[in-house]
């Protein structure tokens, strides 16, 4: 499944949020790092739904850029 992530740039790092999976978050001092450490929390994430016997959400965010002149 691909799911849709947020990065957002804060004062002192980078954090990452699954609008999909509400709780699934990541943070890191680069980009590069916290995309790996999303994609791990994501792995976790679902993993654990599935223990619990819980439903997994389908991926349904679509993410876009608008071009502003």
């Amino acid at each position: 499944m691909k799911y849709a992530v947020v990065i957002e740039k804060g004062p002192q790092n980078y954090g990452a949020y699954v609008p999909d999976l509400p709780g699934c978050v990541a943070t890191a001092k680069t980009t590069t790092l916290v995309q790996r450490r999303i994609e791990e929390a994501i792995a976790a994430h679902i993993s654990l739904l599935r223990e619990r016997g819980e439903t997994v959400p389908e991926p349904t965010t679509i993410a876009a850029y608008a071009n502003v002149a």
